[in-house]
């Protein structure tokens, strides 16, 4: 019986047994002694007294509060045979087992009917004749009207044919699920899914066995083909719809791809039709399919193999053929194989013991032969050797020998076929070719010999060619840095000698100043252009947008431009940080842009490009590098730069340009401006159409707006503090000093790091901030500043330098620093700032 089945004998039996609670209270009121009921018309009565008597496929039992039995239908005496005159009166608990009746069963069904309102029961009970039948029942207590407990009525049914039936369907249910959790074969059941235009387009695994996960390497079970293998073949789709649509079963072999394996596959149709399931035996062959080729291939190799053979012996290469049975030591040999042995005619052409064959060779040869013999013998497989053998003339020809050793399963040597090839031509031009490459060697040593010293010449010459440029070089640099020097250097003498003259005027007399003030700002920008291009400028780096930066450097830029030059920005919706010095970078892109601006004549296009970029592309001789940048552009519409020049352009004081129109030192800036800050200067031109200068510097995370210091101050006085000078240079410390007392402070000079810790430990109270040179003799000023740090914490200390190489490679380590030259007014505010009197 299917479980539908079951389902709704059950629904009936719980429809006889309300009927029957319900019709048979007057019956269970008599019986039992009690009125307490209602009888209503006799009519009722009589009609339910019927029910009770014509329900004979249902056993109906009533029993009081105790569970002695009060009535029995004849339902009850068809099932299990006693009559009610023969039970009334009894305990109800007799037609139950014994095995039943010792564990109290009739106890526990009705204490689950009193506390459920009812107890569904499925066992074995017994009938009057002794024999056992399955029955399926309920129990239900009897109340009167205010609930009070007047009995039990009980309703079963006789289920013995549908309980074996379904024991037995279990059984072979049981047996089935063994067989398929146990065979070797994979088995699924496969819902297939179809479109719109009824296309087999994907299908499930619904359940699968064990083997299935085994065969095929993954486990799909409730998943859809589609989530391992979204590019199955199609072939799969449409054999499996078309079993499913049409119930036509198939048997195949195909490859999946997804799956990397053969697999050998029976499909049939399960269920109703419109499941569209199929049921699919399959088994993994790959392995067979495997072996298969291999054997293809060993046979198309043999074949191969075969068609060679007989064509080397059809041209003569092939000289003999051999079979050797190694159990019984016996050769069977052909009439060239006895020819290039020299065997005796008398010997015969088979029987050959080994010692016979092996009499000819050269002794020499004997026991190399014996060696690779016994060592092919016990491997197995292949086998080639070249010896000598005397033929009948009396001569020793070389041969070479190829077979190969044919072994049982058990590795047990049975056979040994060859053949037997003519190599003394063969060895006499690798004779000759060794006597060649010998010669060659002798050739080639002398000839190494002589390209060492030749070398070794070229070398030398190109050390002093280096040398030569290196020379050029720093006389290139050294003469424009005089020249220009030189420059600014007449001014200053010329104004200074000018203003010696006690005739001069008031006014004049401020333009000679303000004429050697401008030159010493000159100077120091061109020191610093050096130091940019060397990068050895001491940076102030700080997180900043540079497409901020670039949007307010354009009017500038336009103004520099000139009114023929169209500028445009091309800029980021976004911003793009970098972690550089501001000025630095603002200084790059001016001079990229005022080189542009020269170059084209003062007349084209200029674009100024913004971007992020995921790498830094090969540079020169400079790798590509991976990362996150910041990439600059200036593209002009100029005349372009000569190939032979492009090398040339970021060198200091090299300039295209005439005498007076530039000093040569503005890319040099942007190159080491670019190199210090980590990041490089790409330049790309084509003569004719234009030149482009890409900056890259490195991207970093934006931080929040910090407060910007406020402008030029008045000028700020000591008002008394102290300041410890250290400055080894004499000149510049008195200058220090001098300066320092005319702005209010009192100051204390020393000459180097030693002598200034010596000051402070006869009393550090006395000062109120530290002013020290970078580069002096022994300790530095950045090791004095540390140093200071630790002894005297409180203590500020200023740095100030016109170039120190620790400041350029590794930064100010935290300190304040004032570039060299300074102005009176930048010292009297960076010691306000730092004193802590001020």
């Amino acid at each position: 019986m299917t479980y539908d089945e079951l389902e709704a004998e059950n629904a009936r039996l719980r429809a006889a047994l309300e009927a029957a609670t319900t019709n048979l209270l007057p019956i269970a009121e008599r019986q039992i002694g009690r009125n307490q009921y209602d009888n209503g018309p006799v009519s009722a009565t009589a009609r339910q007294r019927a029910i009770f008597e014509s329900a004979i496929d249902f056993a109906i039992i009533v029993t009081d509060p105790a569970g002695v039995v009060a009535d029995w239908n004849p339902g009850a005496e068809n099932v299990m045979g006693w009559t009610a005159a023969e039970v009334r009166g009894q305990d109800g608990a007799f037609f139950f087992t014994p095995e039943d009746r010792a564990g109290g069963q009739v106890a526990s069904e009705m204490r689950r009917a009193l506390k459920d309102g009812r107890a569904a029961d499925e066992r074995w009970h017994l009938r009057k004749d002794g024999h056992l039948f399955w029955a399926s029942g309920e129990m239900m207590p009897l109340l009167g009207d205010a609930s009070e407990h007047l009995g039990f009525v009980k309703i079963l049914r006789d289920r013995t044919d549908e309980h074996l039936a379904g024991v037995a369907l279990r059984q072979a249910q049981d047996r089935f699920q063994t067989i398929l959790d146990t065979i070797d074969a994979a088995f699924a059941i496969v819902e297939v899914k179809f479109d719109a235009d009824d296309r087999p387009v994907d299908y499930r695994f619904v359940e699968a066995n064990p083997a299935f996960e085994r065969q095929s390497g993954v486990n799909l079970r409730g998943k859809w083909v589609t989530e391992f293998a979204p590019d199955l073949e199609q072939f799969w789709f449409e054999t499996y719809g078309r079993v499913a649509r049409t119930g036509e079963p198939t048997n195949f072999e195909s490859y999946a791809d997804a799956f990397k394996r053969w697999f050998d596959v029976r499909a049939v149709r399960v269920g109703d039709a419109a499941d569209r399931q199929i049921a699919i035996f399959f088994n993994d062959v790959t392995p067979r399919r495997e072996a298969e080729e291999r054997l293809r291939v060993s046979e198309a190799v043999a074949r191969e193999n075969v068609e060679r053979v007989q064509l080397a012996l059809a041209a003569g290469a092939i000289i003999g053929t051999w079979h050797w049975d190694l159990p019984r030591d016996q050769f069977t040999v052909d009439e060239a194989f006895a020819r290039a042995f020299g065997l005796d005619p008398a010997l015969g052409r088979k029987g050959l013991p080994l010692a016979q064959i092996v009499a000819t060779v050269h002794p020499d040869d004997q026991a190399g032969l014996a060696q690779a013999l016994d060592e092919a013998i016990t491997r197995g497989g292949s086998y080639a050797h070249q010896y000598r053998v005397r033929r009948t003339d009396g001569d020793y020809y070389w041969i070479e020998a190829n077979g190969r050793v044919n072994l049982d399963p058990e590795g047990t040597p049975l056979s040994f076929p060859g053949v037997l090839i003519d190599v003394e031509h063969r060895r006499a031009v690798e004779a000759e070719r060794d006597t060649a490459l010998a010669a060659l060697r002798s050739l080639n040593d002398t000839l190494e010999q002589r390209v060492a010293e030749r070398t070794a010449d070229l070398m030398q010459v190109e050390d002093a060619l280096r040398q030569s440029q290196k020379v050029e070089a720093i006389g290139q640099l050294t003469g424009g840095v005089a020249h220009d020097f030189n420059n600014l250097l007449t001014v200053i003498r010329g104004s200074v000698d000018l203003l010696r003259r006690a005739s001069v005027s008031d006014e004049r007399r401020q333009k000679y100043i303000d004429a050697i003030s401008d030159t010493t700002d000159r100077a120091a920008k061109l020191t610093g252009q050096l130091l940019a291009f060397a990068r050895r400028q001491s940076l102030k780096p700080e997180v900043f947008d540079a497409t901020d930066s670039v949007r307010t450097l354009g009017d500038m830029i336009r103004t520099l431009a000139g009114a023929r030059v169209k500028v445009t920005l091309r800029l980021p919706s976004g911003p793009c940080y970098v972690n550089a010095d501001r000025s630095q970078f603002d200084t790059a892109v001016v001079n990229m842009a005022v080189n542009a601006r020269d170059a084209m004549k003062s007349e084209g296009e200029l674009i100024i490009t913004v971007e992020q970029a995921t790498d830094m592309p090969v540079i020169r001789s400079h790798p590509a590098v991976s990362g996150q940048f910041v990439m600059v552009s200036l593209v002009d519409s100029g005349p372009g730069i000569p190939a032979d020049k492009l090398d040339q352009i970021f060198e200091p004081f090299f300039t295209t340009k005439g005498v007076g129109e530039g000093t040569g030192l503005g890319l040099s800036q942007v190159f080491g401006f670019t190199k210090q800050s980590g990041g490089d200067i790409l330049v790309a031109s084509t003569k004719g159409a234009g030149a482009m200068f890409t900056m890259y510097l490195p991207r970093v995370e934006g931080v929040g707006r910090v407060a910007v210091e406020a402008g030029e101050q008045p000028l700020s006085l000591g008002e008394g503090a102290c300041v410890l000078v250290v400055e080894d240079n004499v000149e510049v410390g008195m200058f220090a000093t001098r300066a320092l007392a005319e702005l209010g402070y009192n100051t204390v000079l020393t000459m180097d790091g030693a002598e200034a810790l010596a000051e402070l430990a006869t009393g550090v109270d006395r000062f109120d901030v530290v002013f020290s040179d970078v580069m002096m003799p022994g300790m530095s000023g950045v090791e004095l500043g540390q140093e200071i740090g630790r002894l005297y914490p409180a203590l500020p200390v200023m740095l100030t330098s016109g170039y120190s190489e620790v400041l350029a490679q590794s930064g100010t380590h935290g300190f304040d620093l004032l570039h060299k030259p300074y102005s009176i007014d930048a010292l009297s505010r960076a010691l306000r700032k730092m004193s802590r009197r001020g």
